[in-house]
């Protein structure tokens, strides 16, 4: 079968010119485009990952996830290391849904002025947590993170951690509370800190 390209393309060229068809044709598109993004995923089941092998978090690592998140950890550091080598290579496995997939918000963040955190609880024992919350220059001189010294003498506040508990469904018992009587604000920002990364039981 013989086709004239010439007419093709003058015929395809001249879209552009009859404005009434233009608007068609680009209402046509873009709701072809809307309904595959919008139904197709309806039928291809959950993405969600199941959390039979997931460990909740206590009342400590859950204390310490809401003062990093009041402190602002999160505008600077990220927590989803992504699949490409030279991530992998510097922070370990790449993210999978269920290493956040009981948080509330998560903090995946897209902005790293600071390390990706998504496995740092691997990678460094309490001590030296502690250390580097209380002077980052000590561990990386040209660090820009400020101090969080401070942390260590203020007491954990511990009013709503039960209500918070049973919000997000995690499990727990009243000795788990009563082991929160005379912590730290900075003991609970380093339990958070050590579970990121050991999601998994």
């Amino acid at each position: 079968m013989f086709v004239d390209r010439n007419i093709t393309e003058v015929t395809i060229m001249d879209v552009d010119k009859k404005p009434v068809l233009f608007i068609i044709l680009a209402v046509v598109t873009i709701l072809a485009g809307t309904l595959a993004t919008t139904f197709i995923p309806l039928f291809m089941g959950t993405a969600s990952p199941s959390r039979e092998n997931i460990k909740f978090y206590t009342a400590l690592e859950l204390e310490g996830r809401d003062i990093y998140i009041r402190e602002g950890c999160n505008n600077c550091h990220t927590q989803m290391v992504r699949p490409l080598k030279f991530e992998t290579a510097r922070y370990g496995d790449y993210s999978t849904l269920a290493d956040s997939a009981i948080d509330r918000p998560h903090l995946w963040g897209s902005k790293r002025t600071g390390p990706d955190l998504a496995r740092v609880g691997r990678k460094y024992p309490a001590a030296w947590h502690v250390i580097h919350m209380k002077s980052p220059q000590s561990m990386y001189p040209k660090s820009n993170m400020p101090p969080y010294a401070w942390l260590a003498d203020r007491d954990l506040n511990t009013k709503y951690t039960e209500a918070k508990m049973k919000t997000l469904g995690y499990p727990y018992t009243a000795a788990d509370l009563r082991a929160l009587e005379g912590k730290t604000e900075m003991d609970a920002i380093i339990a958070y800190l050590l579970r990121l990364g050991n999601e998994l039981r």
